[in-house]
């Protein structure tokens, strides 16, 4: 069973991955140089906060793997569709339930 406190960092990592990658996304595709420079710093800021907050524990990442996965791809649907109007087509949730089905299976098989 998956420790819930584990579960919540796991969580909180892809939040600061998918949030990392959306700030840049912004910066780059920003209008006016500051802003764009102002995203970009958040950007690189996050995901090195996030680098060192997923490698930080002592836990078995290559097995947590399956589940970091899934949330990185339910949080990355979320900052999509909420942020930059993309909802997920039928395929994207498709496949995004493939993810899921993966995710379950590294974890309780692994």
């Amino acid at each position: 069973m998956l420790n819930p406190f584990t579960a919540l960092l796991l969580f909180l990592a892809a939040v600061l991955e998918a949030g990392g990658d959306a700030l840049v996304r912004r910066g780059l595709h920003g209008a006016a140089a500051p802003t764009r420079v102002a995203f970009l710093l958040a950007g690189a800021l996050l995901l090195f906060v996030y680098g060192c907050f997923v490698n930080s524990p002592p836990w078995d990442f290559g097995r947590l793997l399956g589940v970091y996965v899934v949330f990185f791809f339910l949080v990355a649907q979320a900052v999509a569709w909420f942020f930059f109007g993309q909802a997920p087509s039928a395929g994207t949730l498709l496949g995004g339930c493939l993810i899921v089905a993966g995710g379950v299976v590294v974890y309780t098989r692994g």
